[in-house]
């Protein structure tokens, strides 16, 4: 017993000469996080583990034109119906931002949809890799606008039987939720990953009301001000969760290219993409554009910060 209480009490006494001697001599430094992972919140159609400093406004402009197939007749998607969503997120606290938006989908408006978002930084990655990742959560409950004479009597499957529902207002809601995982390689690569869960209250009896996907996005910086830029989301299909005997219309594959200018507090993205909608649930659970000339479409992303 005797023994242990010296062992310890040697112990003890080296660790605080050691410690001592390194914060006398500076030895031991503070290990920053990595600055620029990405250059915006925003990248294409999805969210990136970046969360402005505290008392930060950013505003997010996204356009996405019709698809190219009709290609000079309606200016390769430009005089198509054109999907629009103006967001505003604000950080209120260190790596904690809150956001909302509405998007106009079609060109005369015809379908609304209003999402309240979140994101929060749970870790950053540093420079002498302490912490070798960026991870961040993100979330968005979205409500659908159009007319309720749409959702009246949805006929949904229960067991082999078909019945009818009447229409309630939470049967607007859609869901989605995301782990993001990033690294910040070297000055010209970034990568991120992801896995997400999107749910809608109201599907018809086809559908799924629940979709695993997972994602996969990049920047590769070539100028010290742009950048290539890309996105990939795609649709798992698992039985455990699914409410059908057979896939119908199972969502597609989704993957976007495009090039980035960022000025600080400005960041201008233009790109081509396989998918309709903006939200990121949208995608997940209902895109079924082809990766060829009658699915790709050109969209753009503006995003704008203010400090206060």
């Amino acid at each position: 017993m005797k023994k242990n209480i010296i062992f310890l009490v040697l112990l003890s006494f080296i660790s605080v000469v050691s410690f001592a001697q390194e914060d006398a001599t500076g030895a031991k430094e503070k290990d920053y996080p990595v600055s620029a992972t990405f250059e915006s919140g925003s990248l294409i159609d999805a969210q990136t583990v970046v969360i402005p400093e505290v008392k930060t406004l950013e505003m997010v402009i996204q356009h996405k034109f019709g698809t190219i197939e009709n290609g000079r007749s309606d200016v390769w998607g430009i005089y198509g119906s054109a999907n629009i969503r103006l967001g505003l997120n604000y950080v209120f606290a260190k790596n904690m931002q809150i956001g909302a938006g509405i998007t106009k989908k079609g060109m005369m408006g015809e379908k609304s949809i209003i999402d309240l978002n979140a994101k929060w930084a749970l870790l950053t990655q540093t420079r002498k890799n302490s912490i070798p990742v960026s991870v961040a959560l993100y979330g968005n409950i979205a409500a659908n606008g159009i007319a309720a004479s749409e959702f009246d009597q949805v006929r949904i499957r229960a067991s082999s039987e078909y019945s009818t529902v009447s229409f309630l207002p939470e049967d607007r809601l859609s869901y989605f939720s995301q782990l993001i995982v990033a690294r910040k390689f070297n000055e010209w690569l970034s990568l991120q990953a992801g896995v997400s869960f999107t749910h809608y209250n109201m599907v018809k009896s086809i559908y799924d009301h629940d979709k695993v996907g997972v994602h996969f996005n990049g920047r590769i910086k070539i100028t010290p001000q742009g950048s290539i830029v890309f996105t990939y989301d795609h649709p798992l299909k698992i039985k455990e969760i699914s409410e059908q005997w057979e896939w119908t219309d199972h969502p597609k594959p989704s993957i976007a290219l495009g090039y980035e200018v960022s000025t600080g507090t400005h960041a201008f993205q233009v790109y081509m993409g396989s998918t309709n909608s903006l939200l990121p649930q949208d995608n997940i659970m209902w895109n079924q554009n082809k990766m060829d000339k009658t699915g790709f479409a050109i969209g753009l992303v503006i995003t704008r910060l203010w400090a206060f």
